[in-house]
């Protein structure tokens, strides 16, 4: 179960075009520390803001601690990376072996999570990288994502990870291991704020924490449940709770990335049958890239974070999601969800899924197959 904690004041941000912002001008007033953790960091004018804005902070004396994985920014440029730690940023990178041609898991346990923590006091968790939201194919319409501003209760634990994380990497990579700074902690007693939740999914002590919140929510859901997510591929268990939930009268609605950037997304409509014909209702986000990872349940418990709702993020990843158990936040990312269906949302209904064309629909199959023997060749077959 979910350990919520009292008195958080979380800001709900869309897309990089609020989250950038309200993260430069967090880092600009940081006095003390900063970690950031994020899977992609591109060197775009995005990411140069940010880094310039890192650069500051450390050279001001503010201790700035820069993670990223190995896989996902293995294209930021060399001479980049160097400008950054000539400038006072301690860059580190996780998993810096990325070889396709090995079925290791440690080569597929990546660090997807986007966390950034300052001064013990704001905290950012989300599903947006660091890099442009407009860094999409032919497109002039920005990706869709979310994130979420933190102050309150969750800071500590949002700390502690960030920071125990960080120590492992320089332990592991030799890398000298400085005290943190000594200053007064951030956190202090605040009236009011709301109940949430910080969920981490990782190999070792919490592997289907995020999966079981999941899971326990849609169990208990008694209206409606929306779910917006972007590589949507759900295990056994995940694909059953739904079709229970839509059997005893809960409104169930998928917001599904309709551009498939991957060949392996075709398996997400393997499922598109089963769920139309259980009165699930299915749309797909054609009007630019959805990038999403949060969903609503009974317009009180919603979540936010960086996991997909696929065997990587659910089953290999290191993943950080936020659950908020509030009415007005849930209605406020509810309402952005379903305007987003209404602006770029197309309905998949049993005549279209019928008539879609036949190479696609066993291209689906074929995807899922594919993934489940890359699975079983990994030794995660019997998880999903």
């Amino acid at each position: 179960m979910s350990k919520f904690i009292q008195g958080n004041f979380i800001t709900l941000l869309r897309n990089g075009q609020e989250y950038f912002p309200a993260l430069e001008a967090a880092i600009d007033a940081a006095n003390h520390e900063i970690y950031l953790e994020t899977y992609i960091y591109q060197a775009d004018k995005v990411g140069l803001q940010i880094g310039q804005a890192l650069m500051r902070a450390a050279q001001r004396g503010v201790s700035v601690c820069l993670l990223l994985d190995g896989f996902g920014s293995q294209d930021l440029a060399h001479s980049y990376i160097q400008s950054l730690v000539l400038g006072g940023v301690r860059v580190m990178f996780y998993r810096t072996k990325i070889s396709p041609w090995t079925l290791k898991r440690n080569r597929l346990r990546r660090l997807h999570r986007k966390v950034v923590v300052i001064d013990r006091k704001v905290g950012f968790v989300g599903g947006i990288n660091i890099i442009d939201d407009y860094d999409v194919p032919s497109d002039a319409t920005p990706r869709v994502d979310y994130a979420v501003r933190i102050e309150g209760g969750l800071l500590p634990l949002l700390y502690a990870s960030v920071h125990k994380l960080w120590r492992r990497i320089a332990w592991s990579q030799l890398r000298p291991i400085s005290k943190p700074p000594a200053y007064v902690d951030g956190v202090h007693a605040r009236h009011g704020g709301i109940k949430a939740a910080l969920v981490f999914r990782d190999n070792i002590m919490h592997r289907r924490d995020i999966e079981e919140a999941y899971l326990d929510a849609i169990e208990h859901a008694k209206t409606e449940i929306i779910i917006a997510n972007a590589y949507f591929v759900p295990g056994m268990r995940f694909r059953r709770a739904l079709l229970e939930a839509s059997a005893r009268g809960v409104s169930v609605k998928l917001l599904l990335q309709g551009r498939v950037e991957y060949f392996a997304m075709f398996a997400t409509h393997a499922f598109y049958s089963i769920f139309l014909q259980h009165g699930i209702q299915i749309y797909e986000y054609r009007k630019s890239f959805m990038h999403s990872k949060v969903a609503v349940i009974d317009r009180e418990w919603a979540t936010i974070g960086s996991s997909n709702i696929d065997p990587f993020s659910l089953l290999l990843a290191r993943e950080a999601n936020v659950i908020v158990s509030d009415k007005a936040f849930a209605n406020e990312l509810r309402t952005d969800i379903l305007n987003t269906i209404s602006i770029g949302g197309i309905q998949i209904n049993n005549e279209i899924w019928r008539h879609r064309n036949l190479t696609n629909r066993l291209a689906s199959w074929f995807a899922y197959g594919c993934l489940r023997l890359f699975l079983g060749l990994i030794g995660y077959s019997n998880e999903q």
